[in-house]
């Protein structure tokens, strides 16, 4: 496998990838993919850390994804790739394990591990670069990128700028962390994590007499059950706590799915602003459940704590938020609690919280600072972004700004979802190169996603389907 050519100091990349995440991780991989016809196309990425990890502090043993290893960078945009998961496990002589243990969905970590194997092997990454500042050079029609690279301390060890015609941007999502929580999390006397920390904390949270756990998501669920299959039958002293008003299964079922389709990101993509914004927290279901399999889980264990008699020391409440929150004079924690339905309150005293409270897109601003007077936002001030996934500019800057995973106000729950990175990746690239040069699907769901012309399938030997009425018919 042959690098791609980098351009003089002087010439210019094609694109420029500011940040090393799955989803611009994908982006390269099909980008290296595109045949040098009639030249190479030149990219490269910048990432701030030193390496790849994906999500470290979560990479629970057992945990899986939520979706199959389909869903890895690049198959469902070309199969055909040398950077699927299944080259990566015959890369490590692991197809025949793999196939006689009938999984499809894998471990997180192997899932961390077959990204750190494209990392290694896949040019035109450079780690340890923390892009600083992008300006449009209106004299030479190109993307300014302003960079400093990052000795093995995280230090500034020497500046540099490159040139481009196109930028994607994929600089994540940040850990959230509720308002009322936030000083006791910035305190190091206190242990108040956020389950992105997890497991670089496990073994001091273990030693806290009682713990609690927010959030009713998948990281939630996985750590109140790694905590309780560590703990004494009847001395588990854990809590957990959710907003939701039950531990709710996510939906897995076929045709829910089906709002992980390009074909319901184009449909939401078309929905006027306030029908996206009022339609994306009822979806949470979509995204924030929790797999079946640890549902059942948690409560095996819970039940197999019961067998010689008693309960096991553990409290479950949904439908709970925390109204404050205060350090008491021995370094324990005092969360004041109100119960949604019931309007009642109450004071809850621990040693220490995990905070599954999910994450949340990082903004753009800052990284776009000398781009802000030609981006167009919408009526809530977000950047608009179009359904080929570029910032909506104004015409004096020629060159695209690519987004991914920042696009769920416009492009709806899909926009984290790891089963849509390849369809994105390529639809970005050919639009970047005017091609197709990965041929997409025109359908991808079973689901009619409304009732407007542009969202009928168009089906060969089609019978006539709804006809829309014109108003006053």
């Amino acid at each position: 496998m042959t690098d791609r050519p980098t351009p003089a100091p002087d010439q210019p990349h094609d694109l420029v990838g500011i940040g090393i995440g799955p989803f611009n991780l994908s982006l390269a991989a099909l980008a290296h993919g595109i045949p040098a016809n009639p030249r190479p196309l030149t990219a490269t990425f910048y990432e701030q850390r030193p390496a790849f990890h994906w999500h470290p502090g979560l990479l629970i043993d057992g945990a899986s994804l939520q979706v199959p290893f389909l869903a890895d960078l690049v198959t469902l945009a070309d199969p055909a790739s040398p950077w699927t998961f299944l080259n990566y496990l015959r890369s490590r002589d692991r197809l025949f394990p793999f196939y006689f243990a009938e999984r499809f969905h894998i471990q997180r970590a192997e899932y961390d591990a077959y990204c750190r194997w494209v990392t290694d092997q896949l040019p035109g990454l450079h780690f340890s670069h923390q892009v600083d500042a992008i300006r449009w050079n209106p004299e030479r029609n190109l993307f300014e990128v302003d960079f400093t690279q990052l000795d093995t301390h995280g230090e500034a060890e020497a500046l540099g700028r490159t040139y481009t015609r196109h930028i994607a941007l994929g600089i994540g999502t940040e850990p959230f962390i509720p308002a009322p929580l936030k000083p006791l999390a910035d305190a190091d006397s206190v242990p108040v994590i956020h389950s992105a920390d997890y497991l670089h904390h496990r073994e001091q949270l273990l030693q806290a007499e009682h713990i609690t756990v927010i959030g009713s998501g998948q990281s939630g669920a996985e750590i109140f059950l790694d905590l309780l299959r560590a703990r004494p039958a009847g001395h588990e002293k854990l809590h957990w706590l959710a907003r939701t008003h039950a531990f709710a299964p996510m939906e897995y079922s076929k045709l829910g799915l089906e709002h992980f389709t390009p074909d319901y990101s184009r449909y939401f993509h078309a929905l006027p602003e306030h029908v996206r914004d009022e339609l994306v927290p009822h979806q949470w279901q979509l995204h924030k459940g929790i797999d079946a399999d640890t549902i059942a889980a948690i409560h095996d264990e819970l039940y197999r704590r019961t067998l010689h008699g008693g309960w096991p020391d553990t409290t479950l409440t949904p439908g709970v938020h925390v109204r404050t929150a205060g350090r008491l004079t021995n370094a324990r924690v005092e969360l004041h609690l109100e119960h949604t339905q019931q309007g009642t309150r109450t004071r809850l005293t621990t040693d220490a919280v995990i905070l599954a409270t999910g994450y949340r897109e990082r903004s753009l601003d800052r990284i776009l600072t000398g781009l802000h007077p030609h981006i167009r936002r919408d009526t809530s001030g977000r950047p608009r972004i179009d359904d080929q996934f570029r910032l909506e500019l104004d015409p004096t800057v020629t060159g695209n700004i690519y987004v991914q995973n920042a696009e769920r106000h416009t492009h709806g729950v899909g926009a984290p979802d790891l089963g849509l990175a390849a369809w994105r990746s390529a639809t970005i690239l050919n639009n970047l190169t005017r091609t197709d040069a990965y041929p997409l699907p025109q359908r991808t769901a079973f689901t009619t996603f409304g009732l407007s012309p542009q969202n009928t399938p168009k089906i060969p030997h089609q019978h006539p389907g709804l006809i829309p009425l014109v108003q006053g018919n």
